[in-house]
């Protein structure tokens, strides 16, 4: 019989899933195949909750092959060296899978055609699996990629859209290929206690209950902190459990200004990737070069530490930061928040804020992670480069009454309303009762310590 391998990556799911599809166009037999590469853990990019909800993601697509009559088989090691293990061992003429943009990607990506090509064995890439539209399809006159989001926007929403493509309703795998089992999210040790469950099953649910919950309003509310009518939908685009594709599809049939505004979130993603793709080197150095001179030293060092605890003296700060500490997520104004105020307001280097969101983040993405660190600190693709989120403004503004805050920072349950933005407004007494730290810095020292900064440079 004739065998192809799906080899997945970033797209773990069975619905919408181009090369799985190639895959069994044209062969009898299909291996869907992933391997737990070494190199993942050695490039840093293996934190533990993304590796928690990827057992989930594993284990859900293993369960929906089954439906189909298939399995995933997973395998430990490099990845070359595994898929071309397999090939030979099946004798497979076809390899199938998603591009990927990251230099990590494109470089196994180099690797495996090299190594199937010595093997007689051809490698399809498929385009359009991981984003709506591939990066370098749309590009401005003169440019290798859009370096603003806007005029990409125009281009990409004038993009004919492929058709999301069904599950298959059965698949045949090989029956001596043999399988490494699925590591459980149970054996991975300090995962934040409120993450997710990961897998197509759960985010197909989440999808299609939020698009009937909360799409219409998702224009007016995105924004709301305490509200939490997000779609919570990146781990699942992350680990390609969802299909962004499809998601477009099902937010346009519904059509109105929420549908345009989550597809305008989900167009970012898209914009973030193709500058990723022409700028590999974009994920450690600035994209557009400030000539900043961060802080460094001691104090530099304990502010950066107060900001990862959750203790920066701004309870809309901390109470992001211990978001992202419980859930391994966070809101996405949380996140515009908590990084202003680290590169501008500390103006401590993007990379420490980047490499701590890593960390923790289970839609821990390049692409998306370290391009919206640099536009929040005006290295990358902002064209307001200057802009400062004032914490307190942004507090009053999307947390109104202070319910998101309060939710997170227990210690400030007991105050009322909006003055739970400024506990170090509190005096005597009042002021004593709170457990709460003052203010690292005076938000107009900071703000002129900024100006002044980027000016030299």
């Amino acid at each position: 019989m004739t065998v192809s391998v799906v080899l997945y990556t970033a797209d773990l799911r069975v619905h919408d899933h181009p090369p799985l599809r190639a895959a069994l166009e044209g062969a009898q037999e299909v291996v869907p195949l992933f391997v737990r590469d070494p190199a993942v853990d050695r490039a840093g990019f293996a934190a533990p909750n993304r590796l928690a909800f990827l057992a989930d993601c594993l284990a859900d697509l293993d369960r929906g092959l089954a439906d189909r009559g298939g399995r995933l088989v997973v395998r430990e090691g490099d990845t070359v060296s595994e898929v071309r293990t397999l090939v030979r061992q099946t004798g497979a003429d076809e390899v199938h899978m998603a591009a990927g943009v990251t230099a990590f990607a494109r470089e196994r990506e180099a690797r495996l055609r090299k190594a199937l090509e010595d093997d007689g064995c051809r490698l399809y890439v498929h385009d359009g699996v991981v984003t709506v539209v591939p990066p370098g399809d749309v590009l401005p006159h003169g440019s290798d990629h859009f370096a603003v989001f806007t005029p990409y926007y125009r281009r990409w929403t004038a993009e004919p859209l492929r058709t999301p493509l069904s599950a298959p309703a059965s698949l045949r795998v090989p029956s001596d290929v043999r399988s490494e089992r699925i590591r459980r999210r149970s054996a991975v040790a300090d995962v934040s206690p409120g993450l997710a469950v990961g897998g197509e099953s759960e985010g197909r649910r989440l999808l299609g209950s939020w698009l009937a919950r909360h799409l219409d309003t998702y224009q007016e509310r995105h924004d709301d902190l305490a509200g939490d009518v997000t779609s919570r939908l990146s781990p699942h685009l992350h680990f390609g459990a969802v299909s962004a594709t499809e998601a477009v599809h099902r937010a346009g049939r519904r059509g109105g200004e929420g549908a345009e505004a989550f597809v305008r979130q989900l167009c970012w993603r898209d914009f973030h990737h193709q500058v990723l793709a022409a700028r590999p080197e974009a994920a450690g150095a600035d994209y557009r070069p400030r000539q900043d001179r961060w802080r460094r030293g001691a104090d530099a060092e304990a502010d950066l530490a107060a900001w990862r605890e959750g203790r920066t003296g701004y309870p809309v700060v901390d109470a992001a930061m211990r978001q992202l500490a419980h859930e391994g997520w966070m809101h996405n104004r949380g996140r515009l928040i908590t990084a202003s105020f680290l590169v501008k307001t500390l103006y401590i280097d993007w990379r420490e804020g980047a490499r701590h969101f890593l960390s923790l983040l289970v839609d821990g993405d390049v692409a998306n992670n370290q391009l919206n660190w640099q536009w929040v600190a005006g290295t990358g693709t902002d064209t307001r480069p200057q802009r400062v989120l004032n914490p307190v403004r942004q507090a009053k503004r999307y947390d109104p009454d202070g319910s998101y805050v309060r939710r997170w920072v227990p210690e400030l349950a007991d105050l009322d309303g909006p003055a739970v933005h400024e506990p170090w407004r509190l005096t005597g007494l009042d002021r004593a009762s709170v457990d709460y730290p003052d203010p690292l810095v005076e938000l107009p020292e900071a703000l002129e310590r900024f100006r002044q900064a980027r000016s030299a440079a």
